[in-house]
């Protein structure tokens, strides 16, 4: 089967239109080279190269073909109908819209998770969010491919958004199977002036008169600033619960804050699912990452209550969740995961707070930093 590529109208296979559209990005290697330099305003042509480069990215970027075929009635509605209709009592708290994307045999599977779930937390930005959409990837209105998005967080290293981190990939991560995470993801962001941020979720259990190096997460990790949850001046309105509750449960009560925003929700009743504007959480542990959507607290027969993430996975496949949810059969094996499955020692977060930084606080946003929670076990 034949395709007309939409850049040079040649006819080629359709197994190889991707392929073939992304080669008019090598083009643009020069002007790629020219912006992935610290640009100065105060020289013209430095400057003229980073616009020309990004107007580039912005007009070759491709379209991912994971969303070539739309779940009719997206994903979050689908999961929401799920939810009301579970036997039992429940709150369940969910993010806006957002597609899934898999990971694609022979183009991405066993590196490009990380990938993935910057798309998920793209699709949800884009429409969500009117400012977002506005400057995310050069306002064309949809989610770009991996090839597309590797060009713009190169973008965002020469525009100095982490610019110490950037140095592992020599600044090049453009057509590379390299795994990446969750300073990568706001580092991209942050580049259109979104207020990404990372929080670190860390659990030890040391022997007495050893204290134990933090385990390093992902390829950049070793340059974020970190400062103590309990700052002021975090950008999350979620904060720590008692000390007599186990680190696991800790994450999941931090996400449950954000999710609700400390607002005052009944968790009595029947099934109750709230829609909120907060968008997805990037989350990122030692050898996967995964998009939360949205959490529920499950008030058990015996009294207690159970708290499970619910979770969109680029390791599954996206027709496979959307007949599991479309039938209510299940989809809870797939979205479901409570606190006893949390068995890493860390995990962190990238999330995104509402607004356009500008200015100096754009300026700021180059250095990457992270609110730190460290727990031992009981």
């Amino acid at each position: 089967m034949w395709s007309s590529c939409p850049f040079c109208t040649l006819q080629v296979l359709s197994t190889e239109l991707q392929r073939h559209a992304n080669n008019h990005f090598e083009d643009e290697d020069q002007d790629v080279r020219l912006a992935n330099h610290n640009i100065s305003v105060d020289n013209p042509m430095q400057a003229a190269a980073s616009v020309s480069s990004e107007e580039n990215i912005r007009r070759l970027q491709v379209r991912d073909a994971n969303l070539k075929r739309e779940v009719k009635h997206g994903f979050m509605t689908l999961l929401k109908n799920c939810l009301e209709s579970e036997s039992g009592n429940s709150i369940n708290i969910l993010s806006g819209y957002t597609d899934h994307f898999q990971s694609l045999k022979f183009e991405d599977v066993g590196w490009g998770c990380g990938w993935r779930n910057i798309q998920m937390l793209a699709s949800h930005l884009l429409v969500q969010r009117q400012e977002a959409r506005e400057v995310l990837f050069g306002g064309v209105g949809f989610v770009p491919d991996i090839p597309s998005l590797q060009r713009w967080l190169e973008i965002a290293w020469g525009k100095g958004f982490d610019a110490a981190g950037s140095n592992d990939f020599d600044q090049k991560i453009y057509g590379k199977r390299t795994w990446i995470g969750t300073t990568e993801c706001a580092a991209l962001f942050r580049s259109f002036g979104l207020r990404a941020c990372i929080a670190d979720f860390c659990f030890s259990n040391p022997p007495d008169d050893v204290v134990k190096p933090p385990q390093v997460i992902g390829p950049m990790d070793k340059y974020l600033n970190r400062s103590d949850a309990s700052d002021p001046g975090s950008s999350s309105n979620a904060k720590c619960c008692p000390e007599s509750v186990n680190g696991q449960q800790l994450l999941a009560n931090w996400v449950w804050s954000y999710f609700s925003d400390n607002s005052r929700l009944s968790r009595s009743g029947c099934n109750q699912v709230v829609v909120t504007e907060k968008a997805p959480l990037y989350f990122q542990h030692d050898g996967h990452s995964r998009t939360i959507v949205g959490i529920q607290l499950k008030n058990l027969p015996n009294g207690m209550q159970q708290s499970n993430l619910l979770i969109l996975d680029p390791a599954h496949k996206t027709q496979v969740l959307e007949s599991c949810l479309s039938k209510k059969v299940g989809w809870q094996r797939f979205i479901k995961r409570g606190v006893h499955t949390l068995k890493k020692t860390e995990y962190q977060l990238c999330y995104v707070d509402p607004g356009i930084a500008a200015g100096p606080e754009l300026e700021k946003l180059k250095t990457l930093d992270s609110s730190r929670f460290e727990f031992e076990h009981l």
